[in-house]
Order: structure tokens, then sequence, then C-alpha cells
């Protein structure tokens, strides 16, 4: 064996103690290599998006009185979407990670656009576009301009119309919760006309300003009601359905809490829950960033499970496509203490 071999046997036999395997760049594809990946696209943003905008100081000195247990929040502290992240809000970062994550690689997004083409009966994908707008990322694949947005709200989108037949009720009233900037407020109203009202709610100051921006900015039928006008709002306007997208998953359990008791209080059927987890063990087990099960919360407010699958329902794409989680919908079947 030459020297360089004798080389390689050693360090991979190093490396395999940790884990690793060593291997040739040449053996790689491109999507497989290290990249200086940026956080977010060239695309345009706009001035009104700053952190001295009288209307983002307005609701932050409101939610700052607001009850403690729905605002204390250990990830979204006030610099957690500040400065560029405010202006490029659709980059890879607070709301929507694109470009580093599980399978958040080219590849991952091939197979994404083609499994999301199989399942979509509703052909969402020709009635959807997106652009870079707001440092949003996006893809060219089959002749289409794709992003992690369109994917994922088209996703949701499918797994509401198999369980709940969304596109046939008549007057859908849907509040999202923890709506973050809107994205699928947005491409909800956008595709499925039998949504009569869709509400946008979140604790965190900056994503009521920005999404209150972002849905006029897209022209949207969906609207923002303020934290602190939520419980108000419900006593004259009861969704049918309640969402909450990969918002649960980054609270604490008090804030879970408040939220279900709420949503029970005001008689809320339907609520979808989409957590952080990707790799989670399929038992329904609903956990937080920092491990924290929130599934005994879900269930002492008196909503039971009525559906739960993979985001991507072929195993081998639930492994490889972006940012596999699980959906997950409850149904509010004997409400309880909302105290």
């Amino acid at each position: 064996m030459s020297l360089k071999g004798m080389v390689r046997a050693e360090l991979s036999r190093l490396v395999q103690r940790y884990g690793y395997e060593l291997m040739d760049r040449a053996s790689l594809y491109e999507w497989q290599k290290p990249s200086d990946t940026p956080l977010r696209s060239d695309g345009p943003t706009d001035p009104y998006l700053t952190e001295s905008n009288p209307r983002l100081l307005e609701l932050r000195q409101r939610y700052a009185g607001f009850d403690p247990a729905v605002t204390t929040a250990d990830l979204w502290t006030a610099d957690y979407v500040s400065g560029d992240r405010l202006r490029y809000f659709r980059g890879h970062d607070a709301y929507l990670w694109q470009r580093i994550g599980p399978n958040m690689n080219e590849f991952g997004y091939v197979l994404a656009t083609y499994y999301v083409r199989s399942i979509d009966a509703l052909g969402l994908m020709s009635r959807v576009t997106d652009d870079t707008w707001f440092g949003n990322f996006t893809f060219t694949i089959d002749g289409t301009t794709v992003s992690r947005d369109m994917l994922d709200s088209i996703m949701e989108l499918c797994f509401l119309e198999n369980h709940l037949h969304l596109s046939a009720i008549r007057d859908v009233r849907i509040l999202d919760v923890g709506a973050g900037y809107g994205r699928l407020g947005h491409r909800t109203c956008e595709t499925i006309p039998s949504v009569a009202d869709y509400v946008c709610v979140d604790a965190v100051a900056q994503s009521t300003f920005i999404s209150e921006f972002y849905l006029k900015f897209r022209k949207s039928r969906a609207r923002v009601v303020a934290l602190d006008e939520i419980d108000a709002t419900l006593k004259t306007w009861t969704p049918d359905l309640a969402v909450n997208v990969h918002s649960f998953s980054e609270c604490r359990l008090e804030a879970i809490d408040w939220w279900l008791a709420l949503l029970a209080r005001h008689g809320v059927r339907y609520l979808m829950i989409v957590p952080n987890d990707p790799w989670e063990d399929g038992r329904g087990t609903l956990i937080t960033n920092d491990r924290q099960d929130f599934s005994p919360l879900i269930a002492k407010r008196g909503y039971t499970l009525v559906a739960h699958e993979p985001k991507y329902r072929d195993p081998i794409v639930q492994r490889y496509a972006i940012n596999p989680t699980h959906y997950y919908l409850f149904e509010l079947t004997s409400p309880r203490s909302t105290v």
C-alpha cells in the first residue's frame, strides 16, 4: 500500500470512531459539498420594514403589557427578528428555514416538488407563483418556480382537503395561531374560494407587524388581529378551524396551554398542528424544541386526535425531501377546563 493509501486508511479508521466516513469530493454530488450558502436571496424589500416604524413600536408596547404567560419567549426574543431579519423576513431565518436544515438542498427541493405534483388533486401548483421578495429563495424545477413557502403551503392545504374536504365547505373560517408572516393565510385565500375569512394572530409583535404588511402587499383577503384583540374577536367570530404551523414547538408550555384554553373556550372545533421535530416516533407525541411534551395539554383542553400522518406519506420521500415533519388534526370532542 502506498503512503497515501496508508494515510487514508488510518484517517478513515479515526473518523469512523466518531460516526463519520472519509469521502473523496469527486464522489459527491454538488449539493452534497460544503458551500457558503447565503442566508437570503438578492430579492427586493421595502423601506417600511424598519425597527423605528411607529406601528411596530406601538405593537411592542401593547404586547409588553399583555399576559406574560403567552408573551414570555425563550426563542422569539426582541432581537430574533430585527435589522436585516426584519427587512428580509422571507430569507433563511426565523420564519422559514430554506437552505440549512433537514434535506434543504437541491435534491430535497426536486423530490418535494414532484411529490407535491403527485398529491395535488386540487391543482394548486398551477394557481400559485412565487418570487424573491423579502429574501425568499426560489428554484426552477420542471418549468415551475417553487419555494419552501409554496410547497409547504400546498401540502398543508392538501392535508386539510383530504381530512376535512376544505374546498367543499361553504364559508369556512380559519384562525392561524402563530401565523408568522402570514404565508399560509395568503396561500389559502389565493387558492380556496370557499374560505370566507382567514385571521392571523401571533404573540410576537414583529410577526403581527410583518404579517399586516405582507398580506396587504399581496392584496390578500386574509387579515390580521392583534394579540390583545383576539379574545374579543372570538366572542363574535368563531372559526371552524385553527391551524398552528411550526409555532407551538417554539413556545413555552404555559403559552401553548394559554392558546389551547382560548380555542376551547370559544368552541373552535378543529385544530391542525405541525411540529418542528422531523423525526418524531409516529406515536402522536408532540414536543417543543426543548423536548417538552405538550400532548397532555391538548387532551386536557378536550381535543382528540382524528388524523395523523407524515408530511410525505411515502417513507423514502419523507426521509429525503425538504423539512420532513408530521401533520396532526384534532377535534374538540369534550370541552374541559379553560381556566
